[in-house]
């Protein structure tokens, strides 16, 4: 008992040891060494009008209705005007109707193109008090203000203003660009960047590298790094959403049965909320957490530095916030219920709609049979409703093109960490799945925690420096596009 009972603190030492070890030997994995470029000469106050105007117009898509005809052929003639060459230069198409594609004619007709996407649509103002008015454009105290103006006409006219200075110092790309903006993106896409990707598939057209909205410069957002990272999402979630039912007796709610169809039901919705699926740090989290993970105290770096025997600690913090919980698995949120029409009447069939955000580890077929097992009810029927979609594959982040977006950042962005991640939200991408290995969801909104309420939400804005960056960015990633060669 004696030699155990030393034996225990000296191996207590030899672990300690052995793990602060580990952590002086934790780095990044091959951390490229970029120097900042010199930063191209824009007009901040032209290119900060072209977005204001762009902003003005109420290009909205409502939850059944895409936008007005006519405020969006004002946006297609705005944009002829404001990008001369881009109109003169490369040609440009209308795609049923109302989005834009443009052909950007490189050298190389042999290399696969690149495609550049952003959507020309936006969500409701609201009723809410704005500090500006929400179509305002407003420029004012150092930001552009107004819908659209993070989610997602700064993109598109950002890409616009990259293309249109390149031009005008006759730069050729080596390989063909298109972009590809559409107009239906907040009501899934499917008029607009849908029926462009059907157009590529009809061709055989591939990518070299597709990229669009996503992820973010996020500034004090991820937990234990001081520096702002830029995240570069090579992933993005699955989602749709299964309708559960169930059928019984129906009459009067005066002589009711021991349990109505909703109460059948509502057990089921407890079950399937008290049973998440699995979470798991494979994939982009853990990816992001190998390069983001240096740079944190030395506490939380000794803690990712020895990840074979602090996994379970790492997933349990991040399971307790919805924010980092949506990161490691995929989610199950029952969003609709239904059952009687009158209160005093039995629900003969009670439904409820279950929506899901599918981690890229899991496929909806293990999403149904998990709610299945849960539930463990075969009163219940659980179906897939029409529109569901997988989740993408994983960008390599050790890939060329991976690092032409990398050099890009760090060339505007010199003083941010990059990291690989995984975007929870959902892209027009979704239609161009299977027509590129290399898909990129980042765009280079640099955002505080509390700006990201901003998208969607109440005065949304745009430092005009992050859009001056924007356009840098976007200029630096097209002049950098031949290194997609190796």
């Amino acid at each position: 008992m004696r030699r155990v009972l030393v034996a225990i603190p000296a191996c207590i030492i030899v672990l300690l040891g052995f793990l602060v070890f580990r952590t002086i030997l934790f780095q990044a994995p091959d951390s490229m060494q970029t120097e900042a470029v010199s930063p191209a000469s824009i007009d901040s106050a032209a290119a900060g009008d072209r977005l204001s105007r762009a902003i003005q117009l109420r290009t909205v898509s409502l939850q059944e209705a895409p936008p007005p005809a006519g405020e969006m052929f004002r946006l297609h003639a705005l944009i002829a005007r404001s990008f001369p060459l881009v109109h003169a230069s490369l040609r440009r198409e209308t795609i049923n109707g109302y989005s834009l594609l443009y052909t950007w004619q490189g050298r190389n007709a042999e290399l696969d193109p690149v495609l550049l996407m952003g959507h020309l649509d936006v969500v409701p103002v609201g009723l809410e008090e704005w500090t500006q008015p929400g179509f305002s454009g407003a420029i004012a105290d150092g930001y552009i203000w107004g819908r659209g103006a993070l989610d997602d006409k700064s993109q598109v006219f950002g890409i616009l203003e990259a293309v249109e200075s390149l031009l005008r110092e006759g730069f050729v790309p080596e390989r063909t660009v298109y972009l590809a903006f559409g107009h239906d993106e907040e009501l899934n896409g499917t008029e607009g960047a849908g029926v462009i990707a059907e157009r590529f598939r009809q061709s055989g057209t591939r990518f070299a590298l597709v990229t669009d909205e996503g992820m973010i410069i996020a500034d004090g957002i991820v937990p234990g790094v001081a520096k702002p990272v830029a995240l570069i999402g090579i992933a993005q979630k699955g989602e749709g959403s299964l309708r559960l039912s169930v059928s019984g007796e129906t009459g009067h709610s005066s002589m009711p049965p021991p349990n109505t169809t909703v109460g059948i039901l509502s057990r089921a919705i407890v079950q399937i909320e008290e049973n998440p699926m699995p979470a798991t740090l494979d994939g982009p989290i853990g990816m992001m957490f190998e390069r983001v993970g240096p740079a944190m105290p030395f506490g939380q770096r000794l803690v990712f530095a020895n990840r074979w025997l602090f996994d379970p600690v790492i997933l349990s913090q991040l399971e307790a916030k919805p924010q980092t919980n949506a990161s490691v698995r995929t989610t199950l949120a029952a969003t609709m219920f239904q059952g009687s029409l009158k209160d005093n009447q039995l629900p003969y069939r009670a439904t409820a709609v279950v929506n899901f955000r599918v981690h890229p580890r899991d496929n909806i077929d293990a999403v149904r049979e998990h709610v299945r097992e849960s539930i463990n009810d075969e009163r219940i029927q659980v179906e897939v409703l029409p529109g569901a979609r997988e989740p993408s594959s994983v960008t390599d982040p050790e890939g060329a093109a991976y690092r032409v977006v990398e050099k890009s950042v760090r060339e505007v962005f010199p003083d941010v960490l990059v990291a690989p991640a995984l975007f929870i939200a959902i892209s027009d991408t979704r239609h161009f799945a299977d027509l590129s290995d290399n898909i990129i969801r980042f765009h280079p909104l640099w955002l505080r925690s509390e700006d990201t309420a901003r998208i969607h939400g109440v005065n949304e804005r745009i430092s005009v420096e992050n859009y001056l960056n924007y356009i840098r960015y976007y200029r630096r990633l097209l002049e950098n596009l031949p290194a997609l060669d190796g």
